[in-house]
């Protein structure tokens, strides 16, 4: 749907049946790129109508080996569908490198093919993550916990500091002694190419490190 319809248009979603409560069919909303309306109980379960987003859908399954958490989609990103597709940020040349991928710019080889799902703290896009406000870090942290409590990936990697340090403002890069929604916390530095200080080298590393830990 989100690769179909464009940016502002609505759709209607019914979830049917009691497998479905208001807070998981939101969450799945905001995760596949779409900002929901209110949510009604009709006679064969939930309907909703929901407006979608300039946003970068989630690329998940239950039980991956990492999800890749970033803060949030660029415009360039959102528009390409890929995370990290900016030409001069280094996650894919790095996981490259890592040998945890073995197709650049593709998340969903990364997700079949390697168990690599990706994510976002917040899931609007904005030219700039200053853009942000510190009530759509609470949600969008609120939403990551709940995503990795009911997907279990054997971890979540941060990539960036900003993310987690919403929660822990000390962190440091590396494992985390703290866990989310289950998960154990990988965080590492960012892969933007203004993070220039930090050598490809060393991102691939953090990257592999990541991926061990699952």
């Amino acid at each position: 749907m989100h690769r179909t319809i464009a940016v502002g248009e609505r759709v209607t979603v019914t979830a049917p049946g009691p497998r479905w409560d208001r807070g998981r069919l939101a969450d799945l909303l905001v995760g596949a790129g779409f900002a929901p309306g209110r949510i009604g109980a009709v006679t064969d379960g939930l309907r909703v109508t929901a407006i979608r987003q300039c946003s970068l859908p989630d690329t998940v399954a239950p039980r991956m080996r990492l999800l890749m958490c970033g803060l949030n989609p660029s415009v360039y990103s959102a528009e390409a569908g890929i995370g990290f597709a900016r030409p001069g940020n280094r996650y894919w040349p790095g996981a490259l490198e890592a040998g945890i991928v073995t197709a650049d710019r593709d998340p969903d080889a990364a997700l079949r093919d390697h168990g690599i799902g990706m994510t976002d703290v917040v899931k609007r896009a904005t030219p700039r993550a200053d853009e942000l406000s510190a009530d759509e870090y609470v949600a969008g942290l609120g939403r990551l916990e709940r995503l990795l409590a009911w997907l279990r990936p054997g971890a979540v990697c941060f990539v960036g500091l900003a993310g987690w340090r919403t929660l822990h403002k000390r962190a440091v890069a590396g494992v985390q002694p703290e866990t989310l929604g289950g998960c154990p916390v990988y965080v590492m530095p960012s892969t933007s190419g203004l993070n220039a200080r930090v050598p490809l080298g060393e991102l691939a590393a953090h990257l592999r490190a990541a991926y061990d830990l699952a």
